[in-house]
């Protein structure tokens, strides 16, 4: 390893980052994290800091998870690896999907297919979707449904089912026969309503009124985030999952909830299909299922797909994708402890506990300061708080505000997410009661800086 001088000097020079402008990041260098323990890290001059992003919203254990680790070296030393495409697999993918139906076993999960990560994950469920009703003789059902404010990775499946043109524009045309419909979020949204359960109920007709203009015999799927993560942490009302679920059963159209997110407890539930009382057809994860230390994910498929796949006597039910480390031994290993550590943990419970204090302290400093617009959160730890120029007419705040509120907070001693005007929170789910409290008063040093 070179060492810290040469690191500095060569930051943003060689390696492109995703999700950032290289003049940017070349003209303002990124931190340089060089450690981590617990759920703190550390950067290349020893700054320590609570890290409320929790990695990337996958690092649900913290960072000193021995037992994961232990998992990743000890499948090294047996089987690094080896394909799982046809006529071969391996042990540990084969013990992995026991354990994952029986966890989900209450989310009607039979079937699990590999991925190597979330966008893998999204891109496999669109593709079984499709091949799905071309075996049940519909192979007209082309079209996927999502909703605006969505975010299912950064594949051309994936960016073209996005709700947030961010993702999309740069690299249009995308996918055709992709259809978008109003998000639950109350603070804007085009009908102006602010009550959650009526605003629930005029997106659940909104996505009525799509489907009878694209015509119900059309549509593959609709893919859905349980609660939207990274369009800015959008829960909505505890009725849309459940209305969105039966228009879909009604209308013979898949159900695919996107739980990169959201499954393994991040919402103070298991899922966030548990969390709604919903079955869906698929569920796609990632991020948690290794706790970050290994890329890995898995497609979970329900009743549903399963017969129509397996009850198929033509050959065409033959899944011909995959990816070169679909069912990676060392993944598996990795997710099978992850599992074990996560359910040991509770750490459903103690999202669900810690989410309710942060939510609650970030409602204090809305009524303390101006410039908070809005604060979203509620279910377990995924929070977001929405900072505005202006409250009356909702003007979003500009790059240079958010940036005094980063820059501050993270001197204070906390690793914060800024996307767009929103401050985005999905810290590990073994944070401490005094974790949270600490989060809360560097956030608020952040926006007492902007005077």
């Amino acid at each position: 390893m070179k060492n810290a001088n040469f690191i500095r000097e060569q930051n943003a020079r060689q390696f492109w980052q995703p999700m950032t402008h290289p003049a940017d990041a070349q003209a303002y260098p990124p931190k340089i994290i060089t450690g981590a323990s617990g759920v703190r890290i550390r950067d290349i001059d020893g700054h320590e800091t609570i890290d409320a992003v929790g990695g990337l919203w996958n690092v649900n254990l913290g960072y000193s998870n021995d037992a994961v680790k232990q998992a990743i070296s000890g499948q090294l030393d047996t089987l690094p690896y080896y394909s799982t495409f046809r006529g071969t697999t391996n042990d540990a993918a084969i013990e992995l999907a026991y354990d994952l139906c029986e966890f989900f076993t209450e989310e009607g999960i039979q079937r699990v297919f590999y991925t190597s990560g979330g966008s893998d994950s999204v891109e496999t469920a669109l593709r079984l979707a499709r091949q799905y009703h071309k075996l049940r003789g519909q192979p007209q059902r082309t079209k996927f449904l999502s909703l605006k404010k969505g975010y299912h990775g950064t594949h051309f499946g994936g960016a073209s089912v996005n709700g947030n043109n961010k993702f999309r524009t740069d690299y249009e045309p995308l996918l055709p026969g992709c259809f978008h419909i109003p998000a639950p979020y109350t603070y804007r949204n085009p009908f102006n309503e602010t009550d959650p359960a009526r605003l629930a109920q005029l997106c659940a007709q909104a996505l009525e009124d799509e489907i009878a203009f694209q015509g119900a015999e059309t549509i593959a799927a609709f893919i859905m985030e349980p609660i939207l993560g990274a369009g800015g942490v959008i829960p909505p009302h505890e009725s849309f999952m459940p209305m969105v679920r039966e228009i879909c059963n009604r209308n013979g159209i898949l159900l695919i909830a996107d739980e990169v997110i959201t499954a393994f407890g991040r919402t103070g539930a298991w899922s966030g299909s548990r969390l709604w009382g919903v079955q869906p057809d698929m569920m796609c994860t990632a991020k948690a299922i290794t706790n970050g230390y290994f890329p890995f994910g898995a497609v979970l498929i329900g009743a549903r797909m399963t017969e129509v796949f397996e009850g198929d006597a033509s050959g065409k039910g033959a899944i011909s994708h995959g990816y070169t480390y679909s069912g990676h031994p060392v993944g598996a290993a990795a997710a099978v402890v992850c599992l074990k550590e996560t359910v040991k943990a509770n750490v459903a419970r103690n999202a669900a506990t810690r989410g309710a204090e942060l939510y609650s302290g970030l409602q204090t400093l809305a009524a303390k300061h101006e410039v908070i617009g809005d604060v979203r959160g509620g279910h377990g730890l995924m929070a977001a708080v929405e900072v505005v120029a202006d409250r009356a007419s909702k003007a979003p705040a500009g790059a240079a505000t958010m940036n005094t509120v980063y820059e501050t907070a993270y001197q204070a001693g906390v690793m914060l997410r800024v996307s767009g005007p929103n401050i985005i929170l999905s810290p590990p789910l073994v944070l401490s009661d005094q974790d949270v409290a600490d989060i809360l008063l560097a956030m608020d040093a952040g926006f007492a800086a902007l005077g």
